[in-house]
């Protein structure tokens, strides 16, 4: 009898689903208040009707220890502001047609590698059979998400969701490019302004066209980046920011930060912010993935073309 994706649930994949679930994740002491005093006390939209979305955080390769802090701020953003219920599963179920149908959006937050199989060594420890199916389900998984966001889905990438499904080359042109390292680190002093001519544009109206200025990291990414394709929003202002740091491969300056694009009939937000805690209770960060949530879930109308 062929084997069926339940199966793999023991065993080695058994391991895969505890290291990739890791129940002890918290995000750092006072997180939670800070957030509170950073979140707006109302939606940016009134809901065209309940919306519900995905946060999604499976990682193949690095896992971000402020996953947990995203966590949290989605769900008390969806509480406080009633725009989304935030569903926090990382349950491969959630992308088969009949789950996916029930999500307005999918956020994909700081995910990484092949997020519908299990890791490379629980992947070698398997059987052909099960070797098999865990394929053929990656398959199935990747056509559903596609299918669903051109279809009229909402996805939302943060941080990592571009170093993400490299074997994925839709997925990567969806999302617009592929990680491609970090100059600057987590501890690196850097400076993100608004793309000029966008600076009323709902989806970072919050900063009132001024840069921003704090320690994050900050992706360079590679093909099939291409800023001219997408509603470019924030970028890295290289003219105050530290250009002399080892790694940078970019020649031509630009470093894309956040955007947005229509894809097929539906929307794709994605901002690189998200490395760093403090992004998840910086106010204006905090506006910044709440506007592009709700555009993505259809409530918040954006120009993007």
């Amino acid at each position: 009898m062929k084997a069926t994706i339940p199966c793999l649930l023991t065993g080695a994949a058994a391991l895969f689903v505890v290291s990739q679930n890791p129940s002890a994740e918290q995000p750092p002491p006072g997180a939670a208040e800070k957030i509170s005093e950073a979140l707006p006390a109302e939606a940016y939209a009134k809901p065209e009707k309940p919306r519900r979305l995905l946060v999604f955080s499976m990682t193949n390769g690095f896992r971000h220890a402020s996953i947990a802090t995203g966590k949290v701020l989605l769900e008390e953003m969806g509480r406080r502001t009633g725009a989304f219920e935030a569903v926090v599963s990382d349950d491969l179920e959630n992308f088969e047609k009949d789950k996916l149908a029930t999500y307005d959006a999918v956020c994909f937050l700081s995910t990484t590698q092949s997020v519908f199989l299990p890791p490379p060594k629980e992947f070698e420890k398997l059987s052909d059979e099960e070797k098999a199916a865990a394929r053929e389900r990656d398959a199935r998984l990747k056509e559903n998400l596609m299918s669903y966001v051109k279809s009229g889905g909402g996805f939302v990438g943060i941080h990592a969701a571009t170093d993400t499904c490299y074997e994925w080359r839709e997925y990567g042109k969806m999302i617009n490019g592929y990680f491609d390292g970090h100059p600057w680190g987590a501890d690196t002093m850097v400076s993100v302004k608004v793309e000029p001519g966008q600076e009323s544009h709902p989806l970072v109206a919050m900063f009132e066209g001024n840069n921003v200025e704090f320690k994050e990291e900050i992706y360079q990414l590679k093909d099939p980046y291409d800023s001219k394709a997408v509603r470019m929003l924030l970028r890295l202002d290289t003219e105050k920011t530290d250009m002399t740091l080892p790694g940078i491969k970019r020649t031509d300056g630009d470093f894309g930060i956040a955007w947005a694009r229509d894809w097929d009939k539906g929307r794709v937000f994605y901002t690189s912010l998200g490395h760093n805690h403090e992004m998840f209770w910086h106010p204006k960060v905090v506006r910044h993935y709440l506007a592009g949530i709700q555009w993505a879930l259809g409530d918040l109308k954006a120009e993007v073309k």
